[in-house]
């Protein structure tokens, strides 16, 4: 079901639940709106589904799942495969979606939809290679074998910030795996996981395999996700404290859990790094996405040696960065989110401040010659209308680990930056947390490279590399960042149950 409705004079389409096979309205019928973060207008309305819907998507999972899990694994890979091949087609038609809904500039949406089709096309390759193993028996009259078969239904649910590659990242391992989903997109950005659905629907997808609810009753979908004992894995993106009830929910029908939970990553940067390439790493991995990243830099350590040379360089560089609507050309940095997400990073840099830190770039909401606005609600008749949440890109010198900014996640664009004197200090700095999600260091030791990349408490580090990601790369966290992985040659594992068969001869 796609419609248009009039909201104000602007013609918007009407979207709806995706459940067995068939667009349909939600049974209140009512829907809810999708702004562009940028603008603050309504793109679109999405049926406003609750608790009966999620279960009824459930439902036509479980009816789909005998069917679909017997299919040839390269049957099911073939669909993965045509969907991967139509989202590279149209990568542009759906980078604007994605970039109108969440905010990000229109340069990051093609990369992220082109990294999204990967996720696709690598379990596509992976559903080939989902082998058993013959063991060796400790009897004459027996042999031993292992097969892998799906866990069953598969529910999933993705986060505003990645909302296209965090889709294909759940769905693409599932449905190789042999299994059938329903997902659940966040509220803020639902839009692009929609497109993906018809897409989805396009290449024949069976009816029932993949289901899509979309509604504002986040805590109702959620529990029925995760307490529904048809449901067998759920699969989550998004903060610890929300992953953690929903692991206490899944406990009492014993599901499976993957969680890709929060996390707050060091950058270590040593006296014998490349300043430059440092700097620019450090700049990429903190402002991407306007600092709305899970894996994204929330705190430097600079040995002292350099710190006052390659904290300039990271300043000037940060002061060059283009604010503005994602889709105008050479923006860098676009909106927040939400009010929420602005006032968490306007409360973090006035706490730095107030404890002794200073503002070497930034620090305060961004406005414009048209708007002429500083409360952070850009807004006004100027490039892109701009009408949303907007903060300058800043960076705080003089950091210490009592301000916020340096143990909360802040995800939002504002950099931190304290010196430290002694390798096993910075090792020790940055393990200093509850998480253990991404970190990153910069050297041109060897013999230290391994050092600090074996000390580091985190599922993923890079080592001289901002971006450490990709389908081949495993994805998950250490400590309260996360259960299990995603990505790699693993990643497809945590959809299959290993059946041990034992026959006497």
């Amino acid at each position: 079901m796609a419609t248009k409705v009039e909201h104000a004079a602007t013609a918007v389409v009407e979207h709806g639940l995706y459940i067995d096979g068939e667009w349909r309205a939600s049974h209140s019928g009512k829907s809810f709106a999708v702004r562009n973060p940028a603008t603050g207008e309504v793109i679109a309305k999405c049926a406003d589904g609750g608790r009966a819907e999620t279960t009824e998507a459930i439902e036509a999972a479980h009816r789909a799942f005998p069917a679909w899990s017997k299919l040839p694994a390269e049957v099911r890979a073939g669909y993965l495969s045509k969907a991967a091949a139509l989202m590279i087609e149209r990568v542009n038609e759906l980078a604007e979606i994605l970039t109108l809904e969440n905010g990000k500039p229109l340069a990051e949406s093609i990369g992220e939809t082109r990294g999204a089709a990967s996720f696709f096309q690598w379990n596509a390759e992976e559903a080939r290679r989902i082998y058993g193993e013959v063991v060796p028996s400790a009897r004459t009259d027996s042999r031993i074998l292992t097969i892998k078969q799906p866990v069953g239904v598969v529910a999933a649910i993705t986060p505003w910030n990645f909302p296209c590659s965090m889709v294909t990242r759940k769905l693409g391992p599932a449905l190789a795996a042999g299994c059938t989903a329903v997902l659940r997109p966040a509220r803020a950005t639902p839009l692009i996981a929609i497109a993906i659905y018809k897409i989805l629907e396009e290449v024949g997808i069976p009816k029932g395999v993949v289901n899509l609810i979309t509604g504002t009753d986040s805590a109702g979908m959620g529990d029925e996700l995760a307490t529904n004992p048809k449901v067998r894995k759920l699969t989550f993106t998004g903060s610890t404290e929300v992953g953690k009830q929903l692991i206490a929910k899944c406990a009492t029908t014993v599901k499976r859990v993957s969680m890709e939970l929060g996390g707050h990553a060091p950058f270590i940067v040593f006296d014998d790094a490349d300043m430059d390439k440092a700097a620019d790493a450090v700049v990429l991995s903190r402002f991407r996405n306007a600092g709305q990243t899970c894996i994204c830099t929330n705190r430097v350590y600079v040995q002292k040696s350099i710190a006052g040379a390659f904290t300039e360089k990271v300043a000037s560089r940060v002061s060059a960065l283009k604010v503005g609507n994602g889709l105008e050309a050479g923006v860098q940095v676009g909106p927040l989110i939400d009010e929420h997400g602005f006032r968490k990073v306007e409360e973090h840099v006035r706490d730095a401040v107030a404890r002794g830190g200073t503002v070497l770039a930034g620090g305060k909401p961004f406005s414009t010659p048209t708007n002429g606005h500083a409360n952070g609600h850009a807004n006004g008749n100027g490039n892109g209308h701009l009408h949303g949440w907007f903060f300058e890109p800043t960076v705080i010198g003089n950091a210490h680990p009592e301000m916020l900014v340096m143990h909360e996640e802040t995800f939002g664009p504002v950099l931190p930056i304290m010196e430290f004197e002694t390798e096993e200090e910075a090792i020790s700095m940055a393990n200093d947390t509850p998480y253990g999600l991404a970190a990153y260091f910069f050297t041109r030791d060897v013999g230290r490279l391994f050092r600090v990349a074996e000390g580091l408490e985190y599922g993923i580090v890079g080592a001289n590399d901002p971006l450490p990601t990709g389908p081949h790369i495993p994805f998950g966290g250490f400590k309260e960042s996360g259960v299990a992985r995603e990505n790699g040659s693993d990643g497809i594992n945590h959809f299959l149950e290993v059946k041990a068969i034992s026959i006497g001869l």
